[in-house]
């Protein structure tokens, strides 16, 4: 490879490395019971709580398989709850728990820490066209995925 593009591979390290980290904060402030994984669901819930799990995926970028395995931990836990819709009994809600709203300014205050760590010596003109250019990232993939899910079923290798 000459000049191979490393976005996608650093992208994939700062994940790992501030999963780490998140982590070890998190665990700092006396929350040992939440992954940065589940804080990620968390973190789209305390945005817009009592949501669709349909919602929520699409919220957190997550599969429904995946979501759903995650969420039946954070509800052992007690940190969510699955509640029945009031229009639709078969469509489940995911809402918040009290123990985990009393988490809230805890896991801000962490993830400010989190924030401040990465973007150390960034101005926020760097810092606004940087998460700019990672949504733009994300638009792309997102519409790829749809694209390929397309492509799949058309030609009878997925699920329709």
């Amino acid at each position: 490879m000459k000049h191979a593009r490393k976005g996608a591979f650093l992208i994939a390290q700062m994940h790992q490395i501030s999963g780490r980290i998140f982590s070890r904060l998190l665990r700092d402030h006396g929350i040992h019971d939440i992954t940065p994984s589940q804080g990620r669901i968390l973190f789209a819930l305390w945005r817009r709580d009592d949501v669709p799990i349909r919602d929520l995926a699409a919220m957190t970028s997550l599969k429904k398989s995946t979501l759903t395995a995650m969420l039946d931990v954070l509800e052992r836990s007690g940190h969510v709850t699955r509640v029945p819709s009031g229009e639709d009994r078969r469509r489940i809600h995911i809402r918040l728990t009290a123990k985990n709203r009393e988490l809230q300014d805890v896991y801000a205050r962490v993830s400010q820490e989190m924030t401040s760590l990465g973007y150390a010596g960034f101005s926020k003109a760097e810092v606004d066209a940087f998460e700019a250019m990672l949504e733009r990232i994300l638009a792309n993939l997102k519409s790829a995925e749809v694209l390929m899910e397309g492509q799949r079923s058309m030609s009878g290798r997925g699920k329709p």
